[in-house]
């Protein structure tokens, strides 16, 4: 999925960063409001971390606005406020979680993937397509029972396909998940993973539609 940060934190910042980055998402990190303003509205993120304590204004009032303007990106807070009077003024204001300072990155993993699939409309994490089984929580593929290795590209974009199955995807919509602001794509880049995928799926199991884009069959 395609993830922004907001967070004025270096060392926090890039911890997570890293960690989103390394699970295959694109990622990119502003460290203010006025920038994630400037993100949010040019590219369409699958889901906002956001600090509350930012250098130029509270966290809190860019959530409210983006849910005001009728913006429903999922939205994450990511905060050291830790009382409940906190948390609960976060949700209140359109957050779909808050994760408090310290916090362990393989939490903050499982909850983005658990807000993901809430939105996509299938909170099961098991999706089940023909003799193939994708376990989303554990990040697991599975053919006829049998483990199926998936890199950390492959999985981003396998997760993408499966939020809309049987729905076209384009080229650059996949693009935009698996890479984050200047990073240098070569321009098959996603036709390799969709080949090495069919591969390990089956060669029917993705179907391209020529200039078009590429869809899961249901």
């Amino acid at each position: 999925m395609r993830v922004l940060l907001v967070e004025d934190d270096r060392l926090l910042g890039d911890a997570v960063h890293e960690h989103i980055a390394d699970e295959g998402h694109a990622i990119d990190w502003v460290e203010g409001i006025a920038d994630a303003e400037a993100a949010i509205h040019s590219t369409p993120y699958d889901l906002v971390l956001l600090d509350l304590m930012l250098p130029d204004g509270p966290g809190l009032g860019l959530l409210r606005r983006l849910r005001s303007g009728g913006d429903v990106t999922p939205v994450i807070i990511l905060t050291a406020r830790d009382q409940i009077s906190d948390r609960i003024a976060g949700l209140n204001s359109g957050a779909d979680d808050y994760l408090v300072k310290p916090f362990n990155l393989s939490e903050l993993s499982a909850r983005l993937a658990a807000v993901s699939r809430r939105y996509a409309g299938n909170p099961n994490p098991l999706v089940t397509l023909g003799d193939i089984e994708f376990d989303l929580a554990g990040r697991c593929v599975y053919r006829s029972g049998r483990p199926v290795e998936v890199t950390a590209r492959e999985w981003a974009l396998l997760e993408g396909l499966l939020q809309h199955p049987g729905t076209l995807l384009s080229k650059t919509q996949l693009e935009e998940r698996l890479y984050p602001f200047g990073a240098e794509v070569e321009s098959n880049t996603i036709e390799v993973h969709i080949s090495r995928l069919r591969k390990k799926l089956g060669h029917d199991r993705i179907e391209t539609v020529r200039g078009m884009g590429y869809r899961l069959k249901r």
